[in-house]
Formats: structure tokens, sequence, C-alpha cells
């Protein structure tokens, strides 16, 4: 299953997010950003690649939808409300986004 992480920068939450799934058997993640100032910056194909995107903000869900319309209304988009207040694989981060994937990854 493709994993997909969208924060605003791509520097802490959402690379932290890939990072969790680094070497799973079960799940490939990337990340990316919606910023223009992006380390990866959000497209269409890594948003096609994706099975689940995972949103930090409820503000990334809506700027997906406006720049990505027809690819985001057949994509589901899931809002993880993890604030931008963490360091790249800070604990509680790491922690923060097992809890909040979890439910949407069990069988």
């Amino acid at each position: 299953m493709n994993l997909l992480f969208v924060c605003s920068r791509n520097q802490w939450r959402s690379p932290t997010a890939e990072a969790i799934f680094e070497g799973s058997q079960q799940y490939h993640a990337k990340s990316a950003g919606t910023s223009p100032s992006a380390r990866i910056k959000i497209t269409e194909k890594l948003m096609l690649w994706a099975d689940l995107i995972f949103v930090m903000e409820k503000k990334h869900k809506q700027q997906l939808r406006e720049k990505f319309e027809f690819v985001a209304n057949e994509k589901q988009i899931i809002v993880l409300d993890i604030p931008d207040e963490y360091q790249y694989m800070d604990e509680e981060l790491i922690e923060s986004i097992k809890i909040a994937v979890a439910p949407y990854l069990e069988n």
C-alpha cells in the first residue's frame, strides 16, 4: 500500500512520517509539501501514486483540493490534525503520527 504524507514545507512532519515506514514490507511511504518553498513539492503524479493521502492539517487538504481538484476528489485524504510544532523525528511527533494513522492501516 502506498502512503503519501503531506505538510507545508516537507521538512519535519511529513518526512518523519515517511521515515516511520521506511523498510516496511507492507507500506511504501513518500512525503511532500504544499508550500512553494517545500523540500519536495506535492505533484499530481505523487497523488496518483498514493493509495492513502495523510495531511497534517485541514488547510493542506483544502490546498490539495484546490490545486488538484480531479485527483483529490478520487482519493481518500485524511487529516491527522498534527500542528507544526515539532522537529524532525521528535519522539512526540513519531508517537502522534503512529496513533493517528493506525485506524486507517489496521486490517
